[in-house]
């Protein structure tokens, strides 16, 4: 199987690398800033066209996981054009060359597009994202499901792992570096999520290729939570400092976009479904710092 993954660089898409290197698979992952140099990297930017179709001219690809996106959620609100031109331009062109080569596409989306005022979303809720971040991936999900391609859109939430990717930290490695430093952190208590680590996200998706697997699938971690407790377990399990955690609302935040209040995913259908089940959160944990002191980090 050949499989192109846009985003090869990123948090997630390097992890789909890995696995499906060690898998043998035919893999190209896809980067445009900080590539991990390798064999199989490649050079891709989704939002040129040319660029888009040389690359699949020359891979041919069977399968594309499109992990490529701008997801700075401030930057998308202050630069709409530029979130524009990556996340649904970028798509567009994508799915377009999936359409040519007849490859099966697996989206990445967001658990953003929710309105964040219930939570525990179920894949045919409706969506009503509430910032601009949350708006260009519906759209792009919108642009995979007019065309005739067989495709999955799979939607994670706050995906962290074991080390940093293209250039950025995430959230989890940011918050145990600042308390390793004594630095104290203000984190909100009134903003629930679903937390998911790379490595499980990976192999999930990975599953859905396998097996072509179609419509959507709620991908994230199997316990809701508030970002503060989050944070506390995060210090408890790495052995941290909680008095350096200080709680703060989202209305106290300098953030330039909303925030869904509260956009935990079901992930029920998944476990129902896959071989390869979303983990909770204390698993989670576990396993993300065997991964960190597996790569060399205390």
């Amino acid at each position: 199987m050949r499989l192109l993954i846009t985003g090869g660089s990123g948090l997630l898409g390097s992890k789909i690398a890995s696995i499906s290197i060690d898998r043998c698979y035919l893999t190209y992952a896809g980067y445009n800033q900080h590539p991990d140099i390798s064999d199989t990297s490649i050079k891709l930017d989704i939002t040129d066209r040319a660029s888009v179709r040389h690359v699949f001219n020359q891979v041919d690809p069977d399968v594309v996981v499109h992990a490529a996106a701008l997801t700075n959620v401030d930057l998308c609100e202050r630069d709409r054009e530029l979130a524009k031109k990556v996340n649904i331009n970028g798509t567009e062109n994508v799915v377009k060359y999936c359409l040519a080569h007849e490859a099966f596409l697996v989206y990445v989306s967001t658990d953003y597009v929710f309105s964040g005022e219930r939570g525990m979303y179920k894949e045919n809720d409706d969506t009503s994202p509430v910032n601009f971040y949350g708006e260009s991936k519906l759209e792009g999900e919108e642009i995979v499901q007019r065309e005739p391609i067989d495709s999955c859109i799979v939607r994670p939430s706050v995906i962290y792992g074991s080390t940093p990717a293209a250039g950025k930290t995430n959230f989890v490695l940011w918050v145990i570096e600042n308390l390793r430093s004594n630095t104290s952190i203000k984190i909100v208590d009134d903003q629930w999520v679903s937390p998911t680590l790379n490595t499980n996200l990976a192999a999930m998706i990975l599953e859905i290729v396998e097996r072509k697997l179609d419509g959507i699938y709620h991908l994230a971690g199997a316990t809701p939570i508030n970002r503060y407790e989050f944070t506390h377990l995060i210090a408890d399990h790495f052995e941290l400092d909680k008095n350096l955690i200080t709680t703060a609302k989202s209305s106290e935040m300098n953030w330039a976009a909303r925030r869904p209040r509260n956009s935990t995913l079901n992930v029920e259908k998944a476990m129902r479904q896959l071989r390869v089940k979303p983990i909770e959160v204390d698993d989670a944990l576990k396993q993300l710092k065997t991964e960190m002191n597996m790569e060399g980090f205390r």
